[in-house]
């Protein structure tokens, strides 16, 4: 199989939404995920990019609230309290 520009469509949930979107955010201010190469950099950034357009969570004044109770819900998924 040969990559091309062709996308592909991913889907999960408001909450896994908003903890990425989160997550990538703190990977840009705070620099503490190690990115090998500009390749890894381009995809976190269109991924974040895809997230932002998606996504109207975060400009909303409960945003903080809504990550919460996101990061809430998906550890009691997960099982880990």
């Amino acid at each position: 199989m040969a990559i091309s520009g062709e996308e592909t469509e991913l889907t999960f949930g408001r909450a896994e939404a908003l903890i990425l979107f989160e997550m990538l955010a703190d990977v840009y201010e705070k620099s503490e995920v190690k990115i090998s190469n500009p390749a890894q950099r381009l995809a976190l950034v269109r991924l974040h990019g895809a997230l932002e357009k998606a996504l109207v969570e975060p400009f909303m004044p409960e945003y903080r609230k809504l990550v919460e109770e996101a990061e809430s819900l998906l550890t009691a998924q997960f099982g880990a309290e």
